[in-house]
């Protein structure tokens, strides 16, 4: 299956580290039905260990729902994260540390600045949330199952999270990102492939949820190609997954209900908070790299010049070879 070598061409943006000279649509097609088969198979598999161990123990931490129900669907969708770097090099021959960023590592520096600008903002938006609504009669947890829900949440939404980032806006974002001749183009196709493959992976049929699910994958894929890496992404899904999870734990609020995404149960104000985070974030990071442009994979003789204009706040031009890159990008 392996028809790449081991390299990433010098000066490419993030969505297009996948790019060759064919556009590859099959082996994409089988990369993303390979990611979800894997969710899927993981998911099935964990739980059911998780239920059988419940039942085995006896324990019950809800209406068949269990703090050990709820670390194994967390751990699941963080399987993603080597399964999404093992379809990566399988597939196309192209080593697994590149989904982190174009410098094929994770850049914990942006990671940081990220937590430190977005999780106040989270924050302060759920504290309005959760104290301008009534909220409904709490479950019957015992204290020791309430802490393991936030042990677990605290300990696992974070992988889960990232788990999402690393398939949707790292695998599937490159993979249909090399479906189109340019650079421009396969930035569009991206961004439409894997936000649509984002919003149905949840299995809605509320508008509103599916508006809300469009709206977040097109902002975290754009910040992705802007920073050239997941950190950002993740930091803003990791951000408000664990926060609902552990003021939902500490609340005694069924979990099952957030799984509920029937038509419905959602409206415009009850996306429109999240949505506008979002969007600030996009805009943010699009005016903190407006000088550089989105970030390239470096060249060998420049290792750090071409992959620093993710270095948010940072105006460092890039270097010579990526420009050159980008130049006869734009004429495609």
């Amino acid at each position: 299956m392996n028809t790449r070598r081991n390299t990433i061409s010098s000066g490419a943006e993030y969505h297009r580290v996948l790019a060759g000279e064919t556009r590859q649509i099959g082996r994409g097609i089988l990369a993303i039905v390979l990611l979800l088969g894997g969710l899927f198979l993981g998911s099935i598999v964990l739980v059911a260990a998780a239920t059988a161990l419940d039942g085995a123990i006896g324990t019950d931490g809800g209406p068949e729902y269990s703090p050990l129900i709820h670390a194994a669907g967390l751990a699941s969708v963080g399987f993603l994260i080597p399964w999404s770097m093992l379809i990566q090099r399988w597939l196309y021959g192209v080593k697994g540390p590149s989904l982190h960023s174009v410098i094929s590592r994770f850049r914990f520096d942006i990671l940081g600045r990220a937590v430190v600008l977005i999780l106040p903002v989270w924050i302060v938006f759920l504290a309005v949330s959760y104290s301008s609504a009534p909220l409904p009669e709490g479950t019957t947890w015992p204290n020791t199952d309430v802490l393991w829900f936030i042990l677990a949440s605290l300990l696992l939404t974070p992988l889960q999270a990232a788990g999402e980032e690393y398939g949707y806006r790292g695998l599937v974002f490159r993979v249909a990102g090399g479906w189109a001749r340019g650079p421009r183009a396969g930035l569009i196709v991206g961004i439409l492939v894997s936000s649509v493959v984002f919003a149905v992976i949840h299995f809605s049929t509320d508008v509103w949820l599916n508006v809300h699910y469009l709206i977040f994958a097109v902002a975290t894929a754009l910040i992705t190609w802007r920073t050239g890496g997941l950190e950002v992404a993740i930091v803003l899904h990791a951000g408000i997954n664990t926060l609902v999870f552990v003021i939902d734990a500490a609340l005694r609020q069924d979990f099952s209900a957030l799984t509920d995404r029937s038509a419905g149960v959602g409206d415009v104000l009850m996306i429109l908070g999240p949505a506008i985070v979002v969007v600030l974030a996009t805009v943010v990071v699009w005016i903190l790299t407006r000088r550089t442009g989105p970030a390239l994979t470096p060249s060998p003789l420049d290792p750090h010049g071409a992959g620093n204009p993710a270095q948010l706040g940072t105006d460092v031009p890039p270097a010579p070879a990526a420009r050159a890159e980008k130049s006869a990008a734009g004429m495609n």
